[in-house]
């Protein structure tokens, strides 16, 4: 018996997007902020969808951003980071 395989949530990449905006901050320093070791590339690949994050930089988003990751990986939820 497999696994079964979850699609990622539709609106993951806009919101990965969504939150480095309204944080105000480049990919650069987004990267450097979620103490994320790898190029800023990398994030761009999760913000346009190409890539899909581990669970360990959803969380360093949603740590960044003061929300519960649930707001992050749940496409019913809307996204509304506090700053």
């Amino acid at each position: 018996m497999g696994h079964k395989a979850y699609p990622p949530p539709k609106r993951l990449a806009k919101k990965l997007l969504a939150i480095r905006r309204q944080l105000g901050l480049s990919q650069t320093q987004m990267a450097k902020r979620i103490n994320f070791y790898t190029h800023y590339n990398r994030l761009s690949e999760y913000e346009t969808g190409r890539r899909q994050p581990c669970v360990q930089v959803l969380l360093a988003y949603a740590r960044a951003a003061n929300i519960p990751m649930e707001n992050i990986v749940d496409d019913d939820i809307e996204l509304t980071p506090n700053r």
